[in-house]
């Protein structure tokens, strides 16, 4: 029989947490689609329902393509987040942190889409911090700031 580490089951028991949603997330935020956990889970259909942002850019990982997705802002906003940061979580366990400011600086989106074809977990989706990095190529092409963007995102929590 093979044991499970205390680490393992969290991972598991955080999977099976979000297995039914698109995009969970928690922390500092005011609604709640489970009160008792404080998550909030976005279904993928009321998540395509927010408003739709473009940003058309480069990355280290891809060529010139354009992503669409909402503001990142927007996500927030839609379940009342307050804070300083987000943790940002991929599928992988790859985690990132992202200042709030860059919302206003920056306006990032959560693209769900590149060149019109949805992402998916092998093409870097379902959902990508994406950043206007050919807007700003001396702020945004440092290795802290491609840090934060962020592919396979899952999960999303607001720091205060």
């Amino acid at each position: 029989m093979a044991l499970l580490s205390f680490g393992m089951l969290a991972r598991l028991a955080h999977s099976a947490e979000d297995s039914h949603a698109f995009l969970t997330i928690r922390g500092s935020i005011r609604k709640f689609t489970d009160e008792e956990a404080r998550t909030y889970r976005f279904s993928e259909e009321e998540f395509m329902s927010l408003p739709q942002a473009s940003i058309t850019t480069t990355t280290p990982w891809v060529p010139r393509s354009k992503f669409d997705g909402p503001l990142l802002s927007e996500v927030l906003a839609h379940v009342g987040a307050v804070g300083s940061w987000l943790d940002v979580d991929a599928l992988d366990d790859y985690s990132a942190r992202v200042p709030m400011s860059d919302l206003q600086t920056y306006a990032p989106i959560l693209a769900r889409s590149r060149n019109g074809k949805r992402m998916t977990a092998r093409d870097h989706g379902p959902l990508f911090v994406m950043y206007p990095r050919d807007k700003y190529p001396e702020k945004l092409s440092t290795p802290p700031a491609q840090a934060r963007f962020v592919w396979q995102v899952r999960r999303i929590t607001v720091v205060e």
